[in-house]
């Protein structure tokens, strides 16, 4: 998808463990716009010329890294990992996680510094929940705000 401005809306996924690329393939589909599929090893995806398999070394953060060096203010990230939610809300990128949560100016703060209050918990030794299961809410709510993302970009 080409704006007026010339620039082409494009996703990101952070894929490693990403529940929602079938649903990023259909809506990117739906919009013609180019995905990167970044991973840290081979995954498979769809043949179609939109799709572009990228896969980073197994270094830590390289997939995180790669995004945020190629995230724009014309781009979607999909991503459940807050530090890197952080960067690409920093470059200006929409940034949605895989249960639909859209993380952006307003909100990265407050979850940055729950994650870092978790992390310490548990580095303390704390015994504390994960994120909650994935539920087909989820997938719901994501679709939906992936959608709000992209039209509002097409603006």
């Amino acid at each position: 998808m080409v704006t007026e401005a010339g620039n082409a809306i494009r996703i990101f996924v952070d894929a490693d463990a990403c529940p929602v690329k079938d649903e990023v393939y259909r809506v990117a589909a739906r919009y013609g716009l180019k995905t990167f599929i970044v991973a840290n090893s081979f995954m498979l995806v769809p043949k179609d010329p939109l799709i572009e398999r990228v896969i980073v070394g197994a270094g830590m953060d390289a997939a995180d890294n790669w995004i945020a060096e190629h995230a724009t203010p014309r781009d979607v990230v999909i991503t459940a990992d807050i530090p890197l939610a952080a960067r690409c809300v920093k470059a200006g990128a929409s940034v949605i996680a895989p249960n639909g949560r859209v993380l952006n100016e307003n909100s990265i703060g407050m979850a940055l510094a729950t994650r870092n209050l978790m992390q310490d918990l548990r580095d303390s030794g704390e015994t504390t929940r994960g994120p909650r299961p994935f539920a087909p809410r989820d997938r719901s709510t994501f679709l939906s705000a992936l959608d709000q993302a992209i039209v509002r970009l097409k603006r």
